[in-house]
């Protein structure tokens, strides 16, 4: 590949860069309050007709320090504004104010999206395969539809298209179209740089990075079973210290010592080695078995240890209806639990 063949020019890159520092400025800690980009919208519709663009950055600054209280909040936008030298800067500033607002927007259509994922796991239990397929792809719902609607949203202003907002705001949303269309020109990748700042806003809007931990789904499951929390501890084997069980508790006078593990991989040959020398009555692996061949089921299964595996593994393997002791995640009830306790 020619490298040259990628290079940027100065005057693209500046543009975008200037962009970029406005959204940040605009959307920062120090930067504008909702209510800060309304007035500033107000002041430059009711006067581009009349000022120049100088004189409608005065007013900005009037405003804002009327307005904010805080002088490191106003020492900051000023610095901001201070960097509007040019028509096309000013026009820029305008742009990132009018797409701060659409911001807002995009962002609470990709949090009902996210919503809407994660509204799926009703009903499902909790170690089935779909319901680990939906909560390890929590953290993305929200990131993978805000850049679509984001994409959308630019795919539209390219097109020249207003008709996807309300009607009362087809003039505003064609001022938007026109200042896209002309900085466009001038080299902005308005969509690649809005989604620097929009995916910082969308990951902060985001409660928690992964989904529910298969171990927390199975402590959540003990509990519905009616083994009170307080009674559900981690501990390592006490004849095997390199062996920790995920649960520990009594049941009817017996020791169950659990562990869990999405996937087994070689986990389970410690297993194996602790269920020689264990004192526990009971031991239990639950996975979710996609990686559980014939030939481990068995040796697991040989040593005395019980397997509880997703129930569409399960249902998918016939290899594993023949091995008694391996059951179907939905089997994992407190009958089972007790049946299994009175055989040992």
């Amino acid at each position: 590949m020619d490298i040259k063949k990628l290079h940027i020019s100065d005057d693209k890159f500046d543009i975008n860069l200037l962009f970029y520092r406005f959204m940040k400025g605009v959307n920062g800690t120090n930067g504008l309050s909702n209510s800060n980009v309304k007035d500033l919208l107000e002041l430059y519709f009711s006067q581009i007709n009349i000022c120049s663009y100088q004189q409608i950055v005065e007013s900005f600054q009037r405003k804002l320090q009327e307005k904010i209280r805080k002088q490191e909040r106003v020492d900051h936008i000023n610095t901001m504004l201070s960097e509007i030298q040019s028509l096309k800067s000013f026009k820029l500033f305008i742009f990132s104010l009018q797409l701060i607002q659409i911001k807002s927007v995009l962002l609470e259509e990709s949090k009902l999206t996210y919503t809407s994922h994660i509204a799926k796991l009703q009903g499902l239990h909790p170690l089935s395969l779909q319901y680990d397929n939906i909560s390890k792809n929590k953290p993305y719902y929200q990131r993978i539809s805000a850049a679509l609607f984001s994409l959308r949203f630019f795919s539209k202003l390219e097109a020249k298209n207003t008709q996807f907002i309300s009607h009362h705001t087809v003039e505003y949303i064609e001022s938007l179209v026109d200042f896209y269309q002309e900085l466009a020109l001038d080299g902005l990748e308005a969509n690649q740089i809005f989604m620097l700042m929009f995916s910082e806003s969308v990951n902060q809007s985001i409660i928690s990075s992964s989904g529910i931990s298969y171990e927390y789904r199975i402590q959540l499951l003990l509990e519905s079973l009616g083994i009170p929390k307080e009674h559900i501890t981690k501990k390592h084997d006490s004849n095997d210290s390199s062996t920790e069980f995920d649960f520990f508790f009594i049941l009817e006078d017996k020791k169950y010592g659990i562990g869990a593990k999405r996937t087994l991989r070689e986990r389970y040959k410690q297993f194996i080695k602790t269920a020689q020398m264990s004192q526990l009555d009971v031991m239990i692996e639950i996975t979710l078995g996609i990686d559980l061949s014939e030939e481990k089921a068995k040796s697991i299964r040989n040593h005395d240890v019980y397997l509880f595996v997703a129930e569409e593994v399960y249902t998918n393997s016939p290899f594993m209806h023949k091995i008694d002791g391996l059951f179907s995640a939905k089997d994992l009830t407190l009958d089972t639990l007790v049946s299994i306790g009175k055989t040992e």
